[in-house]
């Protein structure tokens, strides 16, 4: 338990201080890709792989990994380049998303890098709609490119978007009516679900797209003299953005007297042991994995029982 705890104190030093590591990897040629440290359980040389009828063509095979069963998405098949060659040398980045491990085959692996998520930015006007880029940094004069692995994972393994019946009653959705909700993802699939989701239960959302356009939009809320808390029933926040991440934006309102009310959620896809530790040091009211639009839904269920909305 010792060694957990150091662990959980060691990587939470991070955490409010809006910093991050990227394991830096190439696919083939010379452009460098980068994936949030936190996300990756381990790397290694690609292990034997066994081919799956009727998988998706990105999936290139699933492999035994210390006694499990993963499937191994070739990357560079999954953002629209030519598939991988030579497997034999090549890597695989293990990694948690939403729960789930799922392995990333890549060409090679270079470094870890520790950055400022000041540092790390949106895709750059002018990419269109169809790119799978979620962020972009430079590291050494390199431009770094950020994959959004949700937009892939959901493209490969759709999850269901639908609220099962009896997590939202005609009461509630008659109460959601004079609500509205406060979203914040840098990834397009994820704001699509999440508005989906919300839309359902039937309250009107404002989605944002990074922690730093959520803040400033929050500040002039207050310099208005509205109340943020007033305004929103709750913000639902990714935790992985540029610019500002959610445990960065949770501290900053916070630490506003004028805001600080404010029911904080963090969605994320990150997994495991660290987030109620997280959670807590920033001070969010809960966090929740995604994507369960069943549990999510209930999240929103449960705030608008607790706002007594006739």
């Amino acid at each position: 338990m010792a060694g957990v705890m150091d662990s959980v104190n060691q990587r939470t030093q991070l955490v409010g201080q809006n910093r991050l590591e990227l394991l830096l990897f190439r696919l083939e040629g010379k452009q460098l890709y980068g994936i949030n440290v936190f996300k990756v359980k381990e790397v290694l040389q690609c292990p034997k792989l066994t081919h799956l009828p009727r998988s998706s063509p990105i999936v290139r095979g699933i492999a035994n990994i210390r006694g499990g069963t993963i499937p191994i998405l070739d990357l560079a098949l999954a953002t629209g380049s030519k598939a991988l060659e030579n497997i034999d040398n090549a890597f695989v980045i293990i990694t948690e998303y939403n729960t789930k491990i799922q392995g990333f085959l890549v060409h090679s692996v270079e470094r870890i890098v520790n950055m400022n998520w000041e540092d790390i930015h949106p895709p750059p006007r002018g990419t269109g709609r169809d790119h799978y880029l979620t962020a972009v940094t430079r590291i050494d004069n390199q431009l770094v490119e950020i994959i959004d692995v949700e937009k892939i994972l959901a493209e490969v393994a759709p999850v269901s978007e639908n609220i099962s019946a009896g997590v939202v009653n005609a009461e509630v959705q008659h109460k959601a009516l004079s609500l509205k909700v406060l979203t914040v993802d840098d990834s397009s699939v994820a704001r699509k679900q999440v508005t989906r989701c919300l839309q359902t239960v039937g309250v009107e959302v404002t989605a944002l797209n990074d922690g730093r356009q959520a803040l400033e939009f929050l500040r002039k809320l207050v310099e208005e003299g509205k109340k943020p808390e007033e305004e929103f029933l709750m913000m639902i926040s990714d935790i992985e953005m540029p610019e500002m991440d959610g445990y960065t934006l949770t501290a900053e309102i916070r630490s506003d007297p004028r805001m600080q009310k404010l029911h904080i959620v963090l969605h994320t896809s990150l997994s495991g042991v660290f987030n109620q530790a997280m959670v807590k040091k920033v001070g969010a009211d809960d966090f929740l994995a995604k994507f369960r639009p069943d549990d999510l839904a209930a999240r929103v269920v449960d705030r608008i029982n607790a706002a007594d909305i006739s």
